[in-house]
Formats: structure tokens, C-alpha cells, sequence
């Protein structure tokens, strides 16, 4: 992955060359964008451009040997640590035990999200990814040895939100007292849900949404749609590049005809199909349910912009319009805030595994309420 790979961000492009070319890099960099974003493109192009043997001025050269190994992922001064799951062959899991699917898995796309990856391991029901302790307690014999070529040797931890309190806390130990020759590149979408001590301990990084320009240009070379329909998911997209790429080889809007028969049920009162909804969210797997209450604030949203009479701030497909523009007029912005808070209730409830079918159901009958309410 080089820099010019990488479509806009011109300016965090130039900082981070610069911070290579003048010798100021921390040791542990918070790499923090949008969900779906280009963090860890960003992440993988700044080690290139580190580890490069043969800069060309503000990018990578991309032929010299290193740039090689990092092209497939297996320069031997980079480290990976990731979230990983339990499964009938591995009992204990880490990251080295998965490094074949995670080069796979980067190799197809470095735009990526958790349940993406997920999906990649075959996570069946609500298994969610995360940070055994004891990973994050050997990564310390991983680095105490020298960069075999490298200046340094760099350590990318994807998804740090996944750390539960004891993995967070043996990985502070090491980010107080790092090797010199060292650097961690922590790469996230939301910084808010790490220990404070570590966010304390790393330099922020934020980078920004690719611009919408930018992305829709990337689009058409990365799949084969027309220049309307790429900025129309640009449009959408709101920094989540995995999603727009996603969309750009599928028509498939399954999440939105769902939240739209969730929203006719619940305007109908229709109780049966409320609780038939439910038992099908039940099935569906943790980062599904969540994304589809991701999906319900980002109608909500849209909906707010409709009724406050800033149609032009609306992000969504062409198919979507219609239903936003339909389902504005049954609202007004005080049950759009009361839905909207409902739903991040049961959000922070699905994360702390809350049974999905009963939180879900809860959250119908309240729409009901509100939605009918004079």
C-alpha cells in the first residue's frame, strides 16, 4: 500500500511523509478515522514509506525489496495484532495463528471493518472479536528484538476497541516503556471506548473522510459503475469507504428494506410482525444487529435534515430517497430525538450481550409509543 494508492487526503498524506523525512515520529500514534475508513490503508502506505529503502520524495518507490514485502504483508519488522475469536480448531487464538486469513483478508481490500472480518473467520452467532490478555503480554519478547532490516520495527494493533480491560491494561505496560526502536501504530474508528491511560500514551493521528470527490473517482476504478451512481455513494458513504465499495459491486439494500418493514410494522401497530422482526434480529449475528442500528440513527439523521428543511445535507442512495422523504412527514424532530436515544440504549445493551430478541421488541413497542404519541 503506498500513499498515491490511497484516493484524496493529500494534506495527512504530506504530514506523515514530512514526519518520516524530518526524524519526528512518537513511538505510539493513534491512526483514528471513520468507521469503514482509510486508517488502515493509511497505517500500512506510512510503514511502507518508513521501511522504503528508495523514497520518491513524498511516497514510497514500491519496487525496492521492502516495498515488496510489505505489498504481500510479510516484511519481517512488521507485526500485526488483531481481533480473534474462538473456534473448533483454535482454542487459543492469536494473532499469528490467523496471519494467513488476515494477509488474505487485507490483500482484498485494506477499507475493512470488524464484522467484515468476522465473516472472514466464519464467526457463527454472537461471536465477537477480541484481544486474549496473554497476546498482548508476548507481544513484549515479539519486540525486545532488534528490527532485522527495518529502522524500525512497527507493531499495527487494528480495532483496539476490542480490548477488554485486562488486554488494555498489559498493553499500557508496554506502550510506557517501549523499545527505542520500536513504534505502535494503533488504528481505530472510535478512540472514545479505549482506556483513557492509552490514549494518553499515544500521539492522535486523526484521519479525516476521504473527500467525496475523491472517493467517487475511486469508486469507478475500483468497480465497474457509471460516475453518477459513484457520487451518489460517495454522497452516502459519510466516510465509511467500506461500505460505498461494498455497494459499488452490489445492489443489495437488505438492511435498508428491513428498518423500512420495521418501520410500516411499527406504524401499523402491527404487534405479530413487531415480534416475528424480532425473532429474525435474534438470528442475525452481533455486528449485524448492531449495524442495523447503525443503519436506523443514519435514517433518523436523514429524516432530521428533511424536516429542518436542509434536504441538500441528505446522504443516501437514490433508492433510499424516496422512502426518507415518505417517512419525514410521519415524524417531527422530538420523537426523532426520543428514537434515536432508544436506540443507542439498546446499542450500549446489545454490546454488553443483552438478549437482541427482548431488547429489540422493547425498542418496537417503544417506537410505537412515541411514533403514535399526539
Amino acid at each position: 500500500m503506498l500513499f498515491k494508492d490511497i484516493p484524496g487526503l493529500f494534506d495527512i498524506k504530506k504530514t506523515l511523509s514530512a514526519a518520516v523525512q524530518n526524524q519526528h515520529i512518537a513511538h505510539a500514534q493513534l491512526f483514528h478515522g471513520p468507521y469503514g475508513g482509510p486508517q488502515l490503508a493509511m497505517a500500512l502506505a506510512f510503514t511502507t514509506y518508513l521501511f522504503c529503502t528508495n523514497r520518491q520524495g513524498e511516497d514510497a518507490c514500491g519496487v525496492c525489496a521492502s516495498c515488496q514485502k510489505m505489498k504481500r504483508a510479510v516484511h519481517p519488522d512488521l507485526v500485526f495484532l488483531f481481533p480473534t475469536i474462538v473456534t473448533k480448531k483454535v482454542k487459543e487464538p492469536e494473532s499469528d495463528i490467523f496471519l494467513p486469513e488476515w494477509r488474505n483478508f487485507i490483500a482484498e481490500s485494506t477499507y475493512r471493518t470488524l464484522p467484515e472480518w468476522l465473516v472472514f473467520l466464519g464467526a457463527e452467532g454472537n461471536k465477537q472479536g477480541n484481544f486474549p490478555v496473554e497476546e498482548t503480554r508476548k507481544l513484549i519478547p515479539k519486540i525486545s528484538l532488534k528490527p532485522f532490516e527495518a529502522p524500525f520495527k512497527v507493531v499495527i494493533l487494528w480495532n483496539p476497541e476490542s480490548l477488554n480491560a485486562s488486554s488494555g491494561n498489559a498493553l499500557l505496560k508496554t506502550l510506557e516503556e517501549p523499545p527505542s526502536t520500536t513504534l505502535f501504530l494503533l488504528v481505530c474508528s472510535e478512540p472514545q471506548k479505549l482506556l483513557a491511560t492509552i490514549l494518553s500514551r499515544t500521539q492522535r493521528v486523526k484521519i479525516p473522510s476521504v473527500e467525496e470527490n475523491a472517493l467517487a473517482d475511486f469508486l469507478v476504478e475500483q468497480s465497474t459503475i457509471d460516475a453518477e451512481k459513484a457520487w451518489q455513494l460517495a454522497q452516502s458513504a459519510e466516510g465509511n469507504i467500506a461500505w460505498a465499495l461494498e455497494k459499488s459491486k452490489t445492489e443489495n439494500l437488505s438492511t435498508s428494506t428491513w428498518f423500512a418493514e420495521w418501520m410500516r410494522a411499527v406504524y401499523a401497530k402491527n404487534l405479530s410482525k413487531l415480534v416475528i422482526l424480532a425473532d429474525q434480529f435474534d438470528g442475525f449475528a452481533k455486528e449485524d444487529q448492531k449495524g442495523l442500528l447503525e443503519y436506523s440513527l443514519h435514517v433518523l439523521r436523514q429524516c432530521l435534515y428533511q424536516i429542518s428543511g436542509a434536504p441538500q445535507l441528505i446522504k443516501s442512495l437514490e433508492k433510499e430517497k424516496k422512502f426518507i422523504d415518505n417517512f419525514s412527514k410521519t415524524l417531527n424532530q422530538e420523537k426523532i430525538e426520543k428514537m434515536s436515544s432508544k436506540v443507542s440504549d439498546v446499542h450500549y445493551h446489545l454490546e454488553r450481550n443483552a438478549r437482541a430478541k427482548m431488547v429489540h421488541l422493547d425498542l418496537s413497542l417503544q417506537f410505537v409509543r412515541i411514533y403514535h404519541a399526539q
